[in-house]
């Protein structure tokens, strides 16, 4: 099980909560969002999010700064996702030196393709990071060999042609074209976008080697975070059973 939650968000301070809470709960990697202020992948929650990080501040040092504060208490994998601009203007060698100094085992940029991914595959490969491209629904066969080839981290399914947290397509399509992805990836395959659900991951893992979800946890998150009449403590205990249950579909125990 993969987690997403955009750095800075519900705010700089309880993104570290919200992680370490998924990451005690049994998350087996995480991915922390940069925030970005046209994530064209992105549905409407994790759009929000990134307006929320932003409007509090949120920066690429302080996303690194998370990252590092994370790793000093876990070895739990944890992968950078976001937009090639900021990377870019940040400087492609310098911003894979940081990320790799702060923890950081892998990258995920979904608006780069393979074909324009040489510069950033080559200074992640100097630093010892992964690198993650994309397949779709519409991906043709001849490109999911190429995604596969390319990526050293994992070939990520998308599971519709669509934006995240837009929900998931029609059954016998998604298990097709997830059952195609499996027959031509070497590399472990995992499928992301509309799961929200132990439900929703268990009829999609049946292809792949696991599930992402984003737009769910930052539902759940923000619920928490925004809730004044909560403790903190019942913000990480709340979060945590969710991920719980959304990894092994048992409810937690009932609490006094």
């Amino acid at each position: 099980m993969g987690l997403f939650l955009t750095a800075g968000f519900p705010s700089p301070t309880a993104t570290l909560d919200v992680l370490q809470a998924v990451d005690e709960a049994g998350a087996d990697f995480i991915e922390l969002g940069m925030p970005f202020s046209d994530p064209v992948a992105e549905g409407l929650p994790i759009q929000q999010a990134s307006e929320r990080a932003l409007a509090q501040g949120a920066t690429m040092a302080g996303t690194f700064e998370t990252a590092a504060a994370f790793r000093r208490a876990s070895d739990t994998p944890l992968v950078l996702m976001g937009y090639a601009n900021p990377v870019f203007r940040y400087g492609v060698s310098d911003f894979c030196a940081d990320a790799a100094s702060s923890g950081v085992d892998g990258l995920i940029l979904p608006d780069l393709p393979p074909e324009e991914s040489e510069e950033l595959e080559a200074a992640a490969a100097a630093h010892s990071l992964s690198v993650t491209h994309l397949i779709a629904p519409n991906t043709a066969d001849d490109r999911v060999r190429l995604v596969d080839t390319r990526s050293t981290g994992f070939v990520y399914a998308v599971s519709v042609t669509g934006l995240t947290g837009s929900g998931l397509g029609a059954a016998d399509a998604t298990d097709a074209y997830l059952a195609r992805a499996r027959s031509l990836v070497e590399q472990p395959l995992l499928v992301g976008f509309g799961i929200s659900t132990h439900s929703d991951a268990a009829r999609l893992g049946a292809h792949t080697d696991g599930f992402i979800v984003g737009s769910a946890l930052i539902r759940q998150a923000e619920a928490l975070w925004d809730d004044p009449d909560l403790t903190d403590s019942a913000r990480r205990t709340r979060i945590a059973d969710w991920a719980r249950q959304l990894k092994t579909g048992r409810d937690a125990p009932s609490r006094p």
